[in-house]
């Protein structure tokens, strides 16, 4: 969370003065569902970017921080890369091919288990089109033969986009450490942009939102659409360490509201007990969390929410 704890993994401050330090930005990228936010998850060591089976999960650009030796990886976790039929789908994936300009290094994400899907395809076409190499992390290794998985790597790099191939299982952890340290190497000389206990730039309320809203897709992933959002409305410190956060669940119809909340509110108490049990594991301290349900009709072509997201409403 961002700059409130020490990381476990941090070098001391002495350490670092011994070896030029390094730092640079590393842009994740795939097609939805190919585990990017699980990556960026694996890379700082915490869990902080949320991850559900529902595809565009990520709406916006997220920062995670990794310290490796000397080197500060800043891990920009991005939507997943598709053919957009909406506003927000436009938006979503501007902010993805942003995050990838902006960046030293790319790591494209392809599932392993279904390397040749129609947004990976369109994904390497774009790359190729703009002469952008990128680093390739075939990910989800558990789930092939390792046979198909050495045929695939080899065909992917043929396609003359990839520097390096990493085969990788971002659920497992298999993998990981040498992509971290060939970010590391590779990331340029200079200060390092953030404190060394920073986990995220993300302020801890939208971080908090963003638990709910993982409950909310994981406990309704087949009744409730794509379009629902979670804000926090208020964040009060308590006397004694603890903290209540109020968050309102934003649907856009009334038969949605309904579906929230459940069977006497049933629905929306599991959502709330596994939100804050996942809250209390990320802050590490007692939270008191009070949601409610709103109707907002259309928020979708809302400009201030897109605002909010840090989205493009005009991409």
């Amino acid at each position: 969370m961002a700059g409130s704890r020490k990381r476990p993994d941090s070098p001391p401050p002495a350490a670092r003065e011994k070896a030029e330090t390094r730092c640079g930005y590393v842009a994740l990228i795939g097609a939805p569902n190919a585990g990017k936010s699980t990556l960026l998850n694996q890379l700082v060591g915490r869990k902080l970017a949320i991850v559900t089976p529902k595809v565009q999960t990520t709406r916006a650009r997220f920062l995670g921080i990794a310290i490796v030796g000397p080197a500060q990886l800043v891990l920009v976790d991005t939507p997943g890369i598709f053919e957009p039929r909406r506003r927000l789908d436009r938006a979503m994936v501007a902010a993805a091919w942003a995050g990838a300009a902006d960046a030293d290094e790319t790591v494209l994400l392809v599932d392993a288990a279904r390397p040749n899907d129609r947004d990976t395809q369109r994904i390497i076409g774009r790359l190729t089109e703009t002469g952008r190499r990128t680093i390739l992390a075939l990910n989800k290794i558990d789930l092939v033969r390792r046979d198909k998985l050495l045929g695939l790597a080899d065909t992917l790099f043929k396609t003359g986009v990839f520097t390096e191939v990493f085969m990788i299982s971002g659920l497992t952890g298999d993998g990981i450490d040498d992509l971290k340290r060939r970010l590391a190497a590779a990331a340029p000389p200079g200060p390092w942009l953030f404190p060394a206990d920073q986990l995220s730039d993300a302020p801890e309320r939208w971080i908090a939102a963003e638990v709910t809203r993982e409950q909310v897709f994981l406990q309704l992933h087949d009744e409730l659409p794509y379009a629902a959002t979670v804000e926090t409305e208020s964040w009060q410190e308590r006397a004694d360490g603890s903290v209540r956060i109020d968050q309102v669940i934003y649907v856009q119809r009334p038969g949605q509201r309904a579906i929230v909340l459940g069977d006497g509110g049933q629905r929306i108490k599991a959502i709330g007990a596994r939100g804050r049990a996942e809250l209390e594991k990320m802050l590490e301290r007692r939270v008191h969390l009070f949601l409610f349900v709103k109707v907002r009709e259309n928020w979708v072509e809302d400009p201030e929410r897109y605002a909010a997201l840090g989205l493009d409403y005009n991409a």
